[in-house]
């Protein structure tokens, strides 16, 4: 089944009373796209694709008209139009689905505290002291789907179950604009015939140990002895896998404050040229800010960077990644990437600055069947353990050592520590 482009789509057709689904996961339906059309009505029904047009752009979002063709969020934007050429691109309007966004949160707010926003477009809802003033959870999801249809003209998905993972698979597998209960008891029937790169942290490598061991769906992995997972993934990832493929997921809705944004800059003492050093400066920020999403146990959907030059005038630029990132290679190549593709040419740069936006919680990330970053996480995973036993300063990256321009840091981003120039960096490959 593809949520791309909502093929396979499995709902719940007839109204149930099950109360054992108490967790919800409500998931926007191409939520910026959606957003554009409120403002353009004419193109509903039409391929539409939010990005821009730039030789080095991605696609941001698209319709679902759009992904029947082939177009996906994150491809590049050539591809999309050479797949859909007679696409409609629309510039995104990124304060436009914050403020959309509130509005969501605020609905879903009123039927229960108990609201774990993941991202801009989705969040976990525990509706078991919501039953008796509002339903069962399948009315809960139906009212609130249609409140927000009502309120806003968008549209949302939502998956009901006993676990998050569960609940979070099913509003996948609901898209577009449906709902899927999973009684508690009929967890494992779901289950079992799903991919395996259906479960939390099964990426490229994992599924290739997977694989060897004769494990293609969630049911081989959960008939399989834990003492053979051990041999093939590893005694941690094998316990939580053996957990997740059993339907096991004690994971509680934790209301919390969605954290925005995290990212550093650093202003020159002099305003700066060379565009080696600024490549540079562009990974050490990438550093920073990996870092600080590890720590904190996020990964971003969104870079961004920001460019000061020495007349004091400023340029931002953003661009939304395939996969939700916390590693420091991704993040750098995005970043530079952004860089290059923008107006800097011959001016002097005062102040350059990396952001990772968009944050969702590592855990509520399901890693895809290739995960091209796969090498890097694990590298800077270890070096991360190692800095912490030996201190920052054991392993530097090779590409770092370079003699590097005199500068000012600054942090931005909530519940963090005022960052030093002399932080030594992370450990990670040269």
């Amino acid at each position: 089944m593809s949520k791309q482009d909502g093929t396979g789509r499995q709902v719940t057709e007839t109204p149930t009373g099950d109360t054992s689904a108490s967790i919800l996961h409500l998931d926007m339906d191409a939520f910026f796209a959606s957003v554009e059309l409120l403002s353009r009505p004419e193109l509903r029904g039409k391929p539409v694709i939010v990005g821009h047009r730039g030789a080095r752009s991605v696609v941001t979002a698209a319709t679902y008209e759009a992904r029947r063709y082939g177009v996906n969020s994150a491809m590049p934007m050539s591809i999309a139009l050479r797949r859909c050429p007679n696409a409609i691109v629309l510039e995104p309007r990124y304060e436009r689905y914050q403020e959309v966004s509130r509005a969501v949160m605020a609905i879903l707010g009123d039927v229960t505290p108990l609201v774990e926003p993941l991202s801009i477009d989705e969040a976990f809802l525990d509706v078991s002291g919501a039953r008796a003033l509002f339903g069962p959870p399948y009315d809960i999801a139906q009212s609130l789907r249609a409140r927000i249809t009502h309120e806003t003209g968008l549209v949302a998905s939502v998956g009901a179950a006993a676990t998050k993972f569960v609940a979070k698979l099913a509003s996948s597998r609901a898209k577009p604009d449906g709902v899927l209960v999973v009684p508690e008891a009929e967890t494992a029937a779901f289950l079992r015939p799903q991919p395996i790169s259906a479960l939390w942290g099964v990426g490229a490598a994992v599924a290739e140990r997977l694989e060897r061991i004769g494990a293609r769906t969630v049911g081989d992995v959960a008939d399989l002895p834990l003492a053979a997972l051990d041999a093939a993934v590893g005694a941690a990832t094998a316990g939580k896998l053996h957990e997740l493929a059993n339907g096991i997921d004690p994971r509680a809705v934790t209301p919390t404050r969605l954290e925005k944004s995290i990212g550093h800059e650093m202003t020159f003492e002099t305003d700066l040229h060379d565009r080696a050093a600024l490549d540079r400066e562009l990974l050490r920020l990438a550093d920073l800010v990996a870092r600080r999403l590890r720590r904190g146990g996020w990964v971003a959907r969104t870079v961004a960077i920001k460019v000061r030059f020495g007349d004091f005038t400023t340029l931002t630029r953003s661009q939304t990644i395939a996969e939700p990132t916390e590693v420091a290679q991704r993040i750098a190549t995005e970043a530079r990437a952004l860089f290059a593709a923008a107006p800097t040419q011959g001016r002097g740069i005062r102040l350059i600055g990396v952001r990772a936006e968009n944050l969702l919680p590592t855990g509520a990330v399901a890693r895809g069947l290739w995960d091209d970053d796969e090498s890097w996480r694990e590298a800077e995973g270890t070096m991360d353990a190692l800095a912490e036993r030996f201190g920052r300063g054991a392993v530097q990256r090779a590409s770092l050592l370079s003699t590097t321009p005199r500068r000012r840091s600054a942090l931005s981003g909530q519940d963090a520590p005022p960052a030093s120039p002399e932080l030594p960096e992370p450990p990670a490959r040269a």
